[in-house]
């Protein structure tokens, strides 16, 4: 593969932006696994979906927009949708919860109508959905870098409000921390960081990219930021073995970025039990 990622551009688009999605993606992640928000990633890129089948319509129905690329009708699906979902967050403050669902149901029946006026299931929207590593145009990646600078800037200067929102939401708005604009910069922050990782990990593939490099993290880490940091590695990980293996067997990288997320929390979760017996052993001793 390395001799064709010289030779051939896709293969260095697909490897650079999966390389700035396997930072990002976990990087947000470890904030909404901690804020139990896990389902939020679920119903963007549901709502994403929904945006890339109005676009494909629009593209059949208007010839004059056949140039769009349905990646930014996405983002701006993904985007509307977590303002909503901050809306709605509002309206049932006791039942938060229920914005994400409602969110997620929505996206989904939208995009089936969607889907079925645009003549259904096509090779560019399967791609969408699954990821493809022949997807990726120059324009993407640079999309994903730019998202992915945004995005690393802002958590750097709002670390304290996102670590203490995250944890204390009470604290921190006693300690002045403005909860409601951080939320809805965090929320738009996932929405374009979904919608832009759908080209190399798929539509229904992202959230899993978001919660499982974390879920392994969490089994071997002891503080925030140790989990912040082996996320994005089990991230980077995943993505570059999902993406040679994906390249090799001629499959999505949707699937082989997920199976290798998978595969290694159950190291993790495998590792995690033998060094506790060890170490019950040891203190029995």
């Amino acid at each position: 593969m390395f001799d064709s990622f010289i030779q051939y551009e896709f293969l260095q688009n697909a490897a650079i932006t999966g390389i700035l999605i396997g930072l990002v993606a976990p990087l947000l992640g470890v904030f909404i696994v901690v804020r139990r928000l896990s389902l939020i990633a679920d119903a963007l890129s549901h709502i994403t979906l929904t945006g890339i089948a109005a676009s494909l319509l629009l593209e059949k129905r208007v010839s004059a927009i056949n140039d769009w690329n349905p990646v930014y009708m996405g983002m701006v699906f993904s985007v509307v949708g977590a303002v909503m979902i901050e809306r709605l967050r509002k309206v049932y403050k006791h039942y938060e919860e229920l914005a994400i669902p409602i969110i997620l149901s929505g996206g989904i029946g939208l995009g089936v109508i969607l889907i079925s006026l645009a003549d259904g299931f096509n090779t560019d929207l399967f791609s969408y959905l699954f990821g493809s590593v022949t997807a990726v145009s120059r324009s993407n990646m640079w999309t994903v870098l730019i998202i992915t600078s945004i995005v690393m800037l802002i958590v750097l200067l709002f670390y304290k409000e996102l670590f203490i929102l995250s944890f204390d939401e009470e604290h921190a708005s006693i300690s002045g921390v403005s909860g409601r604009w951080v939320h809805l910069l965090f929320i738009l922050m996932v929405a374009l960081v979904i919608a832009s990782s759908m080209q190399v990990v798929g539509i229904l593939l992202v959230s899993a990219l978001m919660t499982l490099p974390v879920a392994s993290a969490l089994r071997l880490s002891t503080s925030f930021k140790q989990t912040i940091g082996l996320s994005v590695l089990f991230g980077e990980t995943s993505v570059l073995i999902g993406l040679f293996s994906a390249y090799h067997l001629s499959v999505p990288p949707g699937g082989t970025i997920v199976m290798t997320a998978i595969l290694i929390l159950i190291l993790t979760m495998i590792y995690k039990k033998v060094s506790t017996q060890f170490s019950i052993k040891g203190e029995a001793v």
